[in-house]
């Protein structure tokens, strides 16, 4: 047998005989069981007025490409105070490399410190974008309508909004 031929061989049996690569290793950052969480911070608009606004979350792939997600919010700096707390689904097409887009529902209970509670029910969508082996940046929008809503009290029951994240796991 001729020097290539037996590397062709040995290389062909190398291959067929080494396991599958892992569901794990082929979804990466959203394979089943990686955890994410979320530090936010920044400003908010509510009420005709600015809060400072700061936020923590934690996402958990529960399958490849699926998470399910709890974050808190606290808004502060004007009154009414606001606190949010908000489960959420998400999908992941990590199939696609690099450019990953995502789908996701949520449902948000929002504390405010003066007037009735109010909760809403909302829909996400977008792409991360790979910035590293471990960091995602993500852009996308989300839509939310408030449930049992009270025009008196509030200017609109929903609204479109835009949302940028980096995601880096651990």
């Amino acid at each position: 047998m001729n020097k290539p031929i037996a590397v062709t061989v040995a290389a062909a049996a190398a291959f067929a005989l080494s396991p599958p690569a892992a569901a794990a290793d082929a979804a990466g950052f959203f394979s089943k069981g990686q955890t994410s969480f979320v530090i936010g911070g920044g400003t908010g608009y509510a009420f005709n007025q600015s809060y400072f606004v700061l936020g923590l979350g934690v996402n958990y792939y529960v399958i490849d490409g699926f998470n399910v997600g709890l974050s808190v919010e606290s808004w502060t700096g004007a009154d009414p105070n606001l606190y949010k707390v908000t489960p959420s689904v998400q999908y992941v097409f990590h199939q696609i490399p690099k450019i990953s887009p995502y789908i996701g529902a949520f449902y948000r209970r929002t504390y405010v410190s003066s007037l009735p509670d109010i909760n809403s029910a909302g829909a996400r969508a977008g792409i991360y974008i790979a910035a590293g082996r471990k960091a995602y940046f993500g852009i996308g929008g989300a839509y939310e309508t408030y449930l049992d809503c009270n025009k008196s009290l509030y200017t609109s029951c929903s609204e479109t909004y835009p949302e940028v994240s980096f995601v880096i796991a651990f």
